[in-house]
């Protein structure tokens, strides 16, 4: 588990905007369990941080200077270079300006962004869910899971969630769930099975572990498994246990692992459907807020200890 120690804030001078940069005073910043990932030197889907180098992530700023055409002072920008309170936007920096879609500028870094993103495509690409599947999700109190919850319900399923503790998965069923395991109050498995006795269609995997085998043990037959993310294993180097693994062969279970930058291609049509769902409020969010920059650690080892309630943000 990384500690505050492994974190430095540091103050860094103005430099001079070259051609075709903007500078973007950020006003939200992301923190997100994928960031963990980047802490190991390792091959991965994307890059690790660097010793000594700026952290990034997704933060959602204003335009205060620009030498870009393409950017005008007072356009909100989604971007990847956060942790920081303004950014330096240049060709190498993704970013994205923001239509005016009345809807609040923190949504992008929520329901319309990475985790709502990762919640739609997973669903309905990787794990291909249909109306009458029977939809297991861990985490479903995160800012993935809650999202993943909502969009299964409109899609007309059978949803069961899972999450740490009553006030939890009290909001979980608010969403839409039609059950919610407490995985802080007893077997994952027990739970599930009297949830869901005729088993599953579709596991949404935003954990691993216990969970995970719990749906090994209750998928039906050609089930599928999108796996987002194993968090529990995230801080934890020991050997990963899964007793119900073989039953992959005989319920013929796909299970297939993703990320959100797999659908960058079909980005229009998710912010399209997913607009309209959030302003007709059929999808909401909870946010958990911190403020300033110097609580951006903080927020960042809340994730690993169940401090949030749906998306973790800070606020500058």
């Amino acid at each position: 588990m990384p500690t505050i120690d492994n974190f430095e804030l540091k103050a860094l001078p103005d430099a001079p905007l070259a051609e075709g940069q903007a500078r973007v005073r950020n006003l939200w910043l992301s923190v997100d369990p994928y960031m963990r990932g980047r802490m190991n030197d390792v091959k991965s889907y994307v890059p690790p941080f660097q010793i000594g180098a700026p952290m990034d992530g997704g933060a959602v700023g204003e335009v205060i200077e620009s030498r870009n055409p393409a950017y005008a002072v007072g356009n909100k920008l989604l971007h990847m270079a956060g942790w920081r309170d303004e950014a330096v936007i240049g060709a190498e920096t993704m970013a994205q300006k923001l239509p005016a879609l009345g809807v609040p500028d923190e949504a992008w870094l929520h329901n319309l962004g990475l985790t709502g993103g990762t919640a739609y495509f997973g669903l309905l690409r990787v794990a291909e869910a249909k109306a009458g599947d029977v939809v297991f999700v861990s985490a479903a109190a995160g800012a993935v899971g809650s999202a993943v919850v909502q969009i299964a319900k409109l899609k007309g399923m059978t949803v069961i969630g899972s999450a740490g503790g009553a006030a939890k998965c009290a909001w979980v069923r608010e969403l839409g769930a039609d059950a919610c395991i407490d995985y802080k109050a007893g077997d994952v498995l027990d739970q599930l099975t009297a949830a869901a006795p005729k088993g599953i269609d579709v596991y949404f995997d935003n954990v691993g572990g216990e969970h995970l085998d719990a749906a090994f043990a209750l998928a039906r037959q050609n089930a599928r498994f999108a796996i987002c993310g194993m968090i529990d294993r995230y801080n934890d180097g020991g050997a990963l246990t899964l007793k119900y693994l073989i039953r992959t062969i005989p319920a013929r279970i796909r299970m297939q692992g993703f990320i959100y930058t797999d659908f960058l291609s079909e980005m229009p049509a998710f912010v399209q459907e997913m607009a309209g769902w959030v302003l007709a409020g059929k999808v909401t969010a909870r946010t958990t807020v911190h403020d300033g920059l110097d609580s951006m650690v903080d927020a960042f080892l809340g994730l690993f200890s169940g401090a949030n309630t749906g998306k973790m943000l800070v606020k500058l």
